[in-house]
């Protein structure tokens, strides 16, 4: 077995269980949320006397549930307490793998569009790693030193929201000029990740265990471990639906490729932070249908902005002639056939014949054409002349 058939199947593996723990953190997350915004405050004495500040009824599977939350914690503390870490640990750590695997092992082709910038596959790299480090510290620099609300505790302000969006947008800049269109999307997402693990790391979960160990010898429980908590919990809600929508999107030619892709993801990013906060304000009863809007016209504006343009034939002037195999044959040759040959066959594709071009005719409209996603990077400079031409081609198939 060739290296490169390993590569794909550690790829596959990989992004499964970045996957499958993720979906596990997000729905954690997605639920606390909502259950914090859906308790009501106790009516029976006994849980009051309990120091229940909220409580729940629901019904799942065929059985009823009662969660109840502690402000501060219950008088007699549980010996055994679920922690919900792993989840956001796991997430970080298979999706870290899968970028050093897919992206680090292959910079030259992924990290490095000479377009963009014609730089060594060691620079790039190291570049790649000090953005997920540095948004962190800037990140959380900017949460020690101005989240503060007005009455000096520790919390998450409109302010702080806001600097935060525009340090993310300037990040999104920055990697769309230094990094290939596919990769700055995928590393503006993982830094925002990298921040929502690191939250989990550094502050939600070491402040949970200081409470609890003062509350166990008897001392007094410190409020700001709660309010720095709660303020990092509502970061990383926030920052979900920008993450998903960031790795997802580089699977897209049109987004990443456009002249403007950083503009592109910011947009994206805002119609995710739209529609989390919709669902938050939703949960609190309030009318949010105004964010919802907001989302959508941002998003038909986006879409407008990146349609194709229609068909310049003039009325009467006789449309392009179908392109023959050869013709086709003749870009894949100059385009195509560096990685897609008898000797190096990427994704077990080969294009060096006319017999192989047709059995892969789908694939290859799917790619070079409606999503554009390959060539990768476009690194051989495929123009859309030769896009077009692919497209006649496979249109006039039998």
């Amino acid at each position: 077995m060739n290296s490169a058939y390993l590569l794909d199947w550690a790829g596959l593996l990989l992004r499964w269980l970045h996957v499958i723990v993720g979906i596990a953190w997000i729905g954690a997350s997605f639920y606390f949320v909502w259950l914090d915004n859906h308790l009501r405050k106790p009516t029976a004495d006994d849980l009051r006397a309990k120091g229940v500040d909220g409580e729940l009824w629901a019904v799942h599977g065929g059985g009823f549930y009662n969660p109840q939350k502690y402000m501060v914690a219950p008088p007699n503390l549980p010996a055994h307490l679920h922690w919900f870490y792993w989840e956001s640990y796991w997430t970080w750590i298979s999706g870290f793998a899968l970028f050093v695997t897919l992206y680090l092992f292959n910079a030259d082709s992924y990290l490095i569009d000479r377009r963009v910038l014609d730089w060594s596959a060691p620079a790039a790299i190291s570049a790649a790693l000090g953005f997920l480090a540095a948004g962190w510290l800037v990140y959380d620099q900017i949460c020690r030193r101005l989240g503060h609300t007005a009455d000096g505790s520790i919390g998450h302000d409109g302010r702080v929201l806001g600097l935060i969006g525009i340090f993310i947008a300037a990040a999104t800049w920055l990697a769309c000029q230094l990094f290939a269109g596919r990769a700055a999307f995928l590393l503006v997402g993982a830094m925002m990740a990298t921040m929502m693990s690191a939250n989990v790391l550094f502050w939600i979960i070491p402040g949970q265990k200081q409470v609890i160990a003062d509350m166990r010898a008897g001392r007094p429980v410190n409020p700001v471990f709660g309010q720095r908590g709660k303020q990092r919990s509502v970061h990383n809600t926030y920052f979900t639906l920008p993450v998903l929508v960031a790795m997802l999107s580089n699977h897209y030619g049109m987004l990443y490729s456009h002249a403007q892709n950083w503009l592109v993801l910011i947009v994206l990013m805002a119609v995710g932070v739209l529609v989390r906060s919709y669902f938050v304000k939703r949960h609190k009863g309030a009318n949010a249908w105004g964010l919802l809007v907001a989302a959508l016209l941002l998003l038909a504006g986006l879409m407008v902005g990146l349609a194709p343009q229609k068909d310049s034939t003039r009325p009467g002037q006789p449309k392009p002639a179908a392109a023959s195999i050869g013709e086709v044959q003749a870009v894949m040759a100059q385009r195509c056939v560096v990685c897609h040959n008898a000797e190096l066959a990427q994704k077990g594709v080969q294009l060096h014949s006319a017999e192989l071009i047709e059995k892969h005719a789908q694939a290859l409209h799917q790619q070079a054409v409606l999503q554009k996603t390959m060539p990768l990077n476009n690194a051989t400079g495929m123009t859309e002349s030769e896009r077009a031409l692919i497209d006649r081609w496979f249109k006039a198939r039998p």
